[in-house]
């Protein structure tokens, strides 16, 4: 009678095992002239050259705008009364095919981003659509429960998955509601709303895995600074849960979270000097090179015809 298999190690020496190995290697890491890895003294000679202010809006408490940005400009969202967590989409100006994506974003960068880490654009493009210029937040760094700032981790807060943890919901001021309303003047619907970069909101993965969200640590005047890479559509919304201090589902957390909800501000900014950019070797971002046919060597019709 076969006997069944012995394992080689006990439960104890297979945890000793797996606690006694080297750091991981980031999976992407930018290599000399990489994409991944801006010149950081060229974006800090342009985060800090002179400016001309081109638009600027508040957004008020749980609501949403979108608003263009044109290559080479310079994108500044702040906290004007203190934490408020923001949720920001982005696509191209021309085709809104191409959008953030915020899964490889974090791949090449990190869970939570900051000065001079890009945002990328979604297949087939695979450009960087923005780049943060300056992150007043950069200080915050890892806290004590492991929480970061700028969240890639998770998305937006919606009113359908509201309505499936509380059946009775049907509040529509969820960031995913403010985005799709804020898009409509640009010819966009709900279905182009995609995930997120949570701006100024920090979250975690605990012990076990799952997402955590903290309080906002933003005070009066704390900003992010983006350089627009090519011609962008961007949209914002001030979520409704504010500065995340009273998070929660159902109508009575909407009157608590209405409490510690706040302003957030744009700004769009031009560099002062037309041939700054083009001197210090900036373009706007080129697509992907790639332009094979994922192994298809031929279209199958083709084939059929020259078979006949």
């Amino acid at each position: 009678m076969a006997q069944p298999p012995q394992h080689a190690e006990t439960m104890e020496e297979r945890l000793k095992a797996r606690d006694n190995v080297p750091p991981p290697v980031p999976a992407y890491l930018p290599k000399a002239g990489s994409p991944l890895a801006v010149d950081k003294e060229a974006y800090e000679a342009i985060q800090s050259a002179p400016r001309v202010l081109a638009e600027e809006f508040t957004l008020p408490i749980r609501s949403g705008r979108a608003w263009e940005a044109p290559a080479g400009s310079i994108v500044r969202i702040s906290t004007p009364e203190g934490p408020q967590v923001g949720d920001l989409n982005i696509w191209n100006r021309h085709n809104p095919r191409e959008r953030f994506w915020a899964s490889r974003t974090r791949q090449l960068h990190a869970s939570h981003v900051t000065t001079h880490d890009r945002l990328w654009s979604t297949l087939p493009y695979m450009r960087p659509l923005a780049t943060l210029l300056h992150d007043s937040l950069a200080w915050y760094g890892v806290d004590a429960r492991g929480g970061r700032v700028h969240d890639l981790l998770g998305t937006r807060c919606d009113p359908y998955v509201n309505a499936v943890l509380d059946p009775g919901a049907r509040y529509d001021f969820h960031c995913h509601s403010n985005l799709a309303r804020a898009v409509l003047p640009w010819g966009l619907a709900e279905a182009d709303v995609h995930d997120v970069l949570n701006v100024f909101q920090v979250t975690g993965l605990d012990e076990r895995g799952r997402y955590f969200m903290s309080p906002c640590p933003a005070r009066a005047g704390d900003c992010v600074e983006f350089l627009a890479e090519q011609d962008l559509l961007m949209a914002l919304s001030t979520c409704p849960g504010g500065d995340l201090s009273a998070w929660g589902f159902g109508d009575d957390s909407q009157k608590d979270m209405v409490k510690c909800c706040r302003p957030l501000h744009v700004q769009v900014f031009r560099v002062e000097d037309p041939e700054l950019l083009a001197s210090l070797g900036w373009k706007p971002a080129q697509s992907s090179s790639y332009a094979g046919m994922h192994g298809i060597v031929s279209p199958i019709g083709e084939v059929e015809a020259r078979g006949n």
